[in-house]
């Protein structure tokens, strides 16, 4: 078994399989496109975490652009400025916090933008790694935070079924989402298996509550108030006044972030997708729309198996 960077002869070694008609590998039981397998190793090996980082983890397509909007929104919130201090207004949430692999590690970096080292703190970036495979400097670090967020998977899925449609052909038409939905059951998707990924960060947020918050989307959507008060504690700057809350949740609301210039044309550079598809409906339940009754059966299924035990739900009905 392929189990250390220097190992790898050849990609070819590992297990191979299509999410969406997408090429994924498999590496220490995560599947991830080439390019973002051979970024994580990078990352893995060569980051060097300040003790005031903080990391926004998650898999993909669970509420972490709302995330990539508040945490910049509330390390850089003064409100004795008017304005003058919104990163939003000129800025899509992507270009505010770097993601380690998609960005700062990947071949395609040639430029000194994501010049980390230099970087003041504390510094904000993102990832969709797996716990496992954060870098080591990250993981045994007693100060750097990580803020973790999730969804019930069934949503999660249909949202990512979205998103990558809109990075294919027009004349190729949407991907068969039954089909879809078999390889993400399966686990077979970017980043997957999604159940994995999420009880990893899940038990560490247990053992070291500190260091990791854990979030829910619905429960987020439910109380937006509540939540971001809890998440700017975590981040070291908790609010005085409820009106400034307020200002953060709807600074940070999807539908003003929908009708900002900034987001509304062009494509996301390390994506190559609209960016207006991040902002799609950022509803709870929107699977109802697209998946059948059986669909949704089989998915609560694979939930309650893989996290029996985790003293986790996910399921937005109960949440």
């Amino acid at each position: 078994m392929i189990t250390t960077l220097e190992s790898v002869t050849s990609y070819d070694e590992l297990p191979r399989r299509k999410f969406m008609a997408i090429d994924l590998y498999q590496w220490q039981g995560f599947w991830y496109p080439l390019y973002l397998l051979k970024a994580v190793l990078l990352a893995q090996s060569n980051f060097k975490a300040r003790n005031d980082d903080i990391l926004l983890a998650s898999s993909m397509k669970t509420g972490t652009t709302w995330l990539k909007a508040l945490m910049p929104t509330i390390m850089n919130y003064n409100n004795t400025h008017g304005d003058d201090d919104d990163p939003l207004i000129m800025n899509h949430p992507n270009e505010l916090i770097p993601s380690l692999e998609l960005q700062i590690f990947s071949e395609q970096n040639t430029s000194d933008k994501y010049n980390i080292s230099g970087a003041r703190s504390p510094r904000l970036f993102r990832t969709h790694m797996p716990y496992a495979m954060l870098p080591n400097s990250f993981k045994e670090s007693t100060d750097c935070k990580i803020v973790y967020i999730t969804r019930d998977p069934k949503d999660a899925f249909v949202s990512l079924w979205h998103f990558l449609n809109a990075k294919r052909k027009q004349e190729d038409g949407p991907y068969p989402i039954d089909k879809a939905f078999e390889e993400y059951c399966e686990g077979v998707h970017q980043f997957g298996p999604f159940h994995d990924h999420v009880a990893e960060y899940w038990e560490e947020s247990l053992k070291r509550p500190r260091n990791i918050l854990f979030l829910n989307y619905e429960e987020m959507k439910r109380d937006p108030k509540g939540q971001v008060k809890k998440l700017a504690s975590f981040l070291g700057r908790p609010f005085e006044k409820d009106e400034d809350v307020e200002k953060i949740v709807w600074r940070c609301s999807l539908e003003r972030l929908k009708n900002l210039e900034v987001n509304k044309s062009g494509l996301e550079p390390w994506v190559g997708i609209p960016k207006s598809s991040y902002f799609r409906l950022g509803v709870v339940g929107d699977w109802k729309n697209s998946l059948s009754l059986e669909m949704k059966q089989r998915l609560d299924e694979i939930t309650n198996m893989k996290l029996k035990g985790f003293g986790l739900e996910l399921d937005a009905s109960k949440v």
